[in-house]
């Protein structure tokens, strides 16, 4: 699915929308340490975390996740916010706690 139409059939905060709306997503992903995440996100998985700093960003950037979503309520901090916009990073946000958001992410692909 295109991100751009996942944007539009999921019902989380737009933080950052960015201008990757072709990219084509895989699965959710869900990690909350950077070094795991490196290792094992995969190019245009749907990361759910609640980590909103600008490490998450850098990560996302390096293995080409298709989106970050922040769950339980997390934001990003004003150093990664400015990092998303620089990066074209599409970020998220769900008040639901990471295995309810990423359930979510996972019915909205597969529909």
């Amino acid at each position: 699915m295109k991100l751009k139409t996942f944007i539009k059939k999921i019902d989380f905060k737009v933080i950052h929308e960015g201008s990757c709306g072709d990219t084509e997503l895989t699965k959710p992903f869900c990690c909350d340490l950077l070094s795991l995440a490196m290792g094992r996100g995969s190019k245009g998985c749907v990361w759910v975390t609640v980590m909103g700093n600008i490490n998450t960003l850098a990560v996302a950037s390096l293995n080409e996740t298709g989106c970050i979503i922040l769950a339980e309520g997390a934001s990003l901090d004003e150093a990664a916010a400015a990092r998303a916009v620089q990066e074209d990073i599409t970020v998220l946000s769900s008040g639901l706690p990471v295995f309810e958001t990423a359930l979510d992410a996972y019915r909205i692909l597969q529909s």
